[in-house]
Parts: structure tokens; sequence; C-alpha cells
């Protein structure tokens, strides 16, 4: 990992130790771990061959800057620290998750470093994973966190995959009563009853209750010909399915695809199919609500 360096700066035993080192750990050392090594840590940081991820955490230049290294080094340099946000959202159910800096609980104030956000914060041991050497919060609190008024996304797709329930972040939200923002987020999951699975899906929720039309479940499990689908929104007795199509359907093409086979495989089972985009939604909610109430009556 570490290239050749002038024989008198490093010794080569010492550039041999810490070469091993490195593979053993999949390109991360610690300082506090190996103390004998103090000076060739210092001497690889000079030439650019170690960067320091944490004080006393040195990874291989070459991967230093990615979010698995640091968030690797969190584990290393600060063994209680709990890993927060988008960072446990990668490392557990939500591996596109948006992520600019690696936040992390930790029990005492400690200097603000780059690409990190230290909060010193409370995080009890019901709401944490603990994983070789990571600890990072359960995804129900995860996805709390992340949620916001204006990006529900953590909550959608923590239901979507099936990461954690709507029960399972109401308690996280129970055992939480000092997190900052509960007030919002409790009307997150309320208006989140109908277990959305985008923000497309959340709206079309919203826009049913708000015309008091009822009688509709949400992603319904149906089985057609042998194989299971999800429809959206669906009122059972009149089999009148209702599929929202949200961000990925426009540029994920084997959503797209698999969508058309579902609609043709609940065609064929006699269902009527009524589609959706977003845009629909959010621009013409009442040609949404009519062509809904037609369909029905």
């Amino acid at each position: 990992m570490i290239g050749a360096a002038r024989p008198h700066a490093l010794g080569v035993n010492a550039r041999a130790e810490i070469n091993a080192l490195l593979q053993a750990a999949g390109g991360l050392v610690s300082r506090r771990d190996h103390p004998d090594l103090a000076g060739s840590f210092d001497w690889l940081v000079r030439e650019g061959r170690l960067t320091a991820v944490l004080p006393g955490v040195y990874a291989a230049s070459e991967i230093a800057h990615t979010w698995q290294t640091r968030v690797r080094a969190l584990g290393l340099r600060h063994r209680d620290a709990v890993l927060l946000g988008a960072g446990a959202a990668r490392v557990s159910f939500w591996p596109d998750a948006p992520l600019d800096r690696i936040e992390a609980a930790v029990p005492s104030a400690l200097k603000p470093q780059p690409g990190f956000f230290f909060n010193r914060r409370h995080i009890p041991a019901e709401l944490i994973i603990e994983r070789a050497s990571l600890r990072y919060s359960v995804p129900a609190l995860t996805a709390i966190d992340l949620a916001t008024f204006a990006c529900s996304d953590a909550i959608d797709v923590a239901l979507r995959t099936r990461a954690t329930t709507l029960a399972g972040m109401y308690e996280a939200l129970r055992m939480t009563p000092h997190r900052a923002g509960n007030r919002e987020t409790l009307q997150l999951l309320i208006d989140s009853r109908g277990e959305p699975w985008s923000a497309a899906e959340r709206l079309s929720h919203r826009l049913l209750r708000a015309a008091h039309i009822k009688g509709w479940e949400t992603n319904l499990p149906v089985l057609v010909g042998g194989q299971l689908f999800y429809v959206d929104i669906a009122f059972r007795r009149q089999k009148l399915a209702i599929e929202i199509d949200g961000r990925l359907h426009e540029t994920d093409e084997d959503l797209f695809e698999s969508d058309r086979w579902r609609q043709n495989a609940l065609v064929a089972d006699g269902w009527r199919v009524l589609r959706f985009t977003v845009a629909m939604l959010r621009d013409h909610p009442d040609v949404f609500i009519s062509a809904i109430l037609d369909a029905l009556h």
C-alpha cells in the first residue's frame, strides 16, 4: 500500500510493518494501538502516503476520503460513538442515502473535524446496533432523524425496504423524548399512517384523506398467476388499483418495465388500473380526485 521511501528517512522494517498493518486492517491503522510506530506514521503523513482521517487514525491516502473509510475511522477512534443519520442509513437499509458528512452521537464534546459532525447526545442501548467495531443507530431512529417535512424519503425508504415499521419509529420517538424536532417528526409519522413507500404516495394519501375518500388500502399484496404484486392504493371491493409513479419511475428502467408487467397482470385478472405521476398529483390534485371518484361510481 505504501510505496518505497528513502532508506534513511524510514526504515525498511517499519515500512513493512505499517504495510502489513494496513493490509490486515483494510487500509486503516490507529496510532494508539501502535505507539512504537509514531515517528513512522508522522513521516508517512508528511510524505503524503498516509492521511489522518481522524486524530491518530490513518488511512492509505488513496482511500482516506471515502465514506466507508471515514465510518470505519470513527469506530476505531471513538469506540463509544454511535453513527447516526445518512452514514447509519448507508450501512443498514439505504445504500444511496445522500451523505455529505459523517454524523455521530458522542458522550462528551469533541473538537470538530473535517468531514465529521459530533453531536453530544445520548442514544438508548435498545436503539444501537453493534457490529465489529462499529456502533450505529437502528433503522427506526435513523429514519426519523433524517426525515423532514421537506424530504420524507428516509421514512418512505425504511418502510419500502421493510427495515423497520411505523410502530418501530413511534417507539424510537418515545425513547428519545429530548430529541430536537420531535414535534415535527410526530406529525410526519401521523402523515405516514398509510405507510407510503415514496413521497408521491405520501402526497396521494394526503389528497385522498382531504377529499374524505374511504375504503382504500395501501401496498396491498395481490397474488395473480402465481406472482405476488403490491398495489400502491387499492379499492379491493371495486378491484380498482391506483398506481403512483414517483421519481424512481423516471430513471429506473427495470422499475418502469416491471410496473408494466404488473399492470398487465392486474388488468388480466379483472382489475382496473389508474396511473398518476407526482407532477399530476402536485399540479392537478382535483383531476386526481375526480378520476378516482368517477372510477368508483
